[in-house]
């Protein structure tokens, strides 16, 4: 008798950039899962995409898809504006939806998401992947067992380069399809795993700055932040710095434990430096991996989760909480005043968009017409 495939059963939505590092790292996972379906608005890049990654079927319409096929997870990879009406047309189809980042444009957004999930029961994950590598959780594992003391002092940058052709592509740089600029788009992983290992936040006061890319969004924002556990960290993203790095750093009382990369670490991008007196710390950390904090490890988890009926991440609550943290440094920023975790309330402009309709340099702008 034929052998019954026990392997998950997963779709794509939108077949750009960021959807083949998805379906490489289904690839990777092969022997667990498979791509049965895609879908794009353009037939050509659905067709294309599915014949290169082994899908059976494509689609031009994603509510087809998900109408039609039987799926146990599905990755929403399309541009921003387009991530919630996926993942609600998911929750519907009763299939849970990982989604690239930032899963909403706003804080009212994503409250529909957590409302959808409580009538419905179906999940919505985050691609948070960076919180999935092994220095990572390692970190997280000491820092809850107290051998690390208490953390005091984290910095937390995201310093990239994007020249100016980079945002020819029409949603890149506007507020109401990408929601924001590099504090939205590009530090926010960083930030998420700032916010995974120190737990949550308390104030933020925060600037931003268009500095020179020619977006409506900014290319520079920079935060202090306060956390419930007392520690003091900096937060910066960029997207108008030529040497690029990504870079963590947590200080505890015992212990300083940093990473430099780019876009993926593995162990050898990461320092642990025990405080004189704390020298045998540093058998703790044993580190010796060598995979990179990719798609593959947080789908891998996901898959697994989802397989034993547990609940997978990074879950909306989390992903809200660090989408919260992103409206706080606009609201700050522009408002020129700290924010407090759970200030910004259904009723605040900063909850319905995360410019709250005062950029200065629009206002500028419409000043000078």
């Amino acid at each position: 008798m034929p052998q019954h495939d026990t392997r998950s059963r997963v779709a794509i939505i939108g077949t750009g950039a960021i959807a083949h590092a998805h379906a490489e790292a289904l690839g990777q996972l092969a022997d667990a899962v498979e791509i049965v379906a895609v879908a794009d608005v353009d037939p050509q890049k659905a067709r294309e995409f599915a014949a290169r990654f082994g899908a059976t079927r494509f689609y031009t319409d994603a509510a087809e898809l998900l109408d039609t096929e039987t799926l146990d997870l599905v990755h929403i990879c399309t541009p921003p504006q387009s991530h919630v009406p996926l993942a609600l047309l998911a929750q519907r189809a009763g299939v849970p939806s990982l989604v690239e980042k930032p899963i909403a444009l706003s804080l009212e957004e994503v409250d529909r998401l957590v409302a959808s999930e409580e009538a419905t029961g179906v999940p919505v994950l985050t691609v948070f992947q960076h919180r999935y590598g092994a220095a990572a959780q390692r970190l997280r594992r000491l820092a809850d067992s107290g051998a690390l003391g208490r953390p005091q002092v984290a910095t937390c940058e995201t310093l990239w380069y994007r020249p100016d052709e980079y945002f020819d592509v029409p949603w890149r740089g506007r507020w109401e399809v990408e929601g924001g600029g590099p504090t939205m788009g590009h530090g926010i992983h960083q930030f998420d795993l700032l916010l995974s290992v120190l737990g949550p936040w308390s104030r933020v006061s925060a600037f931003a700055a268009r500095q020179s890319r020619p977006t409506d969004t900014e290319d520079v924002s920079i935060a202090v932040a306060e956390f419930e556990g007392g520690a003091l960290a900096t937060v910066v993203n960029s997207v108008v710095s030529p040497r690029e790095t990504s870079r963590l750093r947590f200080d505890y009382e015992f212990a300083t434990v940093e990473v430099e990369h780019l876009y993926g670490y593995t162990d050898r991008d990461w320092t642990f430096t025990p405080a004189a007196g704390h020298e045998e710390l540093a058998d703790l950390w044993n580190a010796d991996s060598d995979v990179v904090s990719g798609h593959r490890l947080q789908i891998e988890a996901v898959l697994a989760a989802l397989a034993a009926g547990e609940s997978p991440g990074v879950g909306i609550h989390d992903s809200r909480r660090t989408l919260e943290f992103a409206a706080a440094v606009y609201a700050s920023a522009f408002r020129g005043v700290p924010v407090r975790a759970g200030e910004i309330d259904s009723d605040d402009a900063f909850a319905r968009s995360m410019d709250g309709g005062m950029v200065p340099w629009a206002r500028v702008k419409e000043a000078t017409r």
